[in-house]
């Protein structure tokens, strides 16, 4: 059986009296896109806050490639292969599409034990950084505007170019928090399959509340309420259960 590359258990958040994050488990495998789904407030940020080491757990155990990381901190799970990208577009605008990318690939290196030497040189001549950068720029589809500024591209080309600098640190695992937020249909079109294209070989965790985009892509979803999971399977079965219909009723799917 294939193993999970992350692997989340039991795992709650509690802010004072408000419990955000309520024992919940799940797994991410390789060639395979879970959506977390839900309405505003049920817990799917903090959740992936705490699946990406930006806040500690109150509880709970988390594992990345078999490994018990539990406390780790972003930087460090990011040099063992966990990427995430946030709500807010974090691209940085006077630079171009290869800056910010070269950038991004530079950080994995920035991140790793300190070596006095290897801040010698330009990140450029450093054939193991263009590497990743090119590998990125490719994988997310952007060779055509490689040498515009971030800031005259789209809105959609710029979620594309922040998924991009995430995977120039070679990732394993993708954590992306609603990639498809504010974008008409075509620039979700060619999210959706950029997203598609990504999943044969990493693990995705996708936060999206576009439920076209979510039914076309999940291989399985996870549903929360109130910080806790209710339902948890196939978009098929997720679909068909009482109570998914029962906590949105009255409400949009999304």
């Amino acid at each position: 059986m294939t193993k999970a590359l992350l692997e989340a258990k039991q795992l709650s958040k509690r802010f004072g009296g408000l419990l955000a994050v309520n024992d919940v488990s799940l797994s991410l495998y390789k060639d395979q896109i879970h959506a977390v789904i839900g309405p505003n407030g049920a817990g799917k940020t903090t959740l992936t806050h705490l699946l990406s080491g930006d806040i500690p757990a109150t509880s709970g155990e988390l594992w990345l490639k078999g490994q018990l990381v539990t406390g780790w901190a972003h930087h460090r799970l990011s040099l063992q292969g966990l990427g995430r990208s946030y709500q807010k577009t974090n691209v940085f605008l006077p630079l171009t599409v290869w800056e910010n990318l070269m950038l991004a690939a530079q950080a994995k290196d920035a991140l790793a034990p300190f070596n006095p030497l290897s801040w010698l040189g330009r990140a450029d001549s450093k054939p193991s950084v263009v590497a990743r950068a090119e590998r990125a720029l490719v994988l997310a589809g952007l060779a055509a505007s490689k040498n515009s500024a971030a800031a005259i591209l789209s809105h959609g080309i710029q979620r594309q170019l922040e998924i991009a600098m995430v995977l120039a640190t070679e990732p394993v695992v993708l954590l992306l928090d609603e990639p498809l937020a504010g974008m008409g249909a075509a620039e979700a079109q060619t999210m959706v399959e950029l997203l598609h294209s990504l999943k044969k070989d990493h693990a995705l965790l996708l936060v999206e509340h576009d439920m076209d985009a979510v039914f076309a892509l999940a291989d399985v979803l996870t549903v929360m309420v109130n910080g806790t999971v209710i339902a948890s399977g196939t978009p098929e079965a997720i679909r068909s259960d009482a109570q998914v219909q029962a906590a949105y009723l009255g409400e949009a799917t999304a």
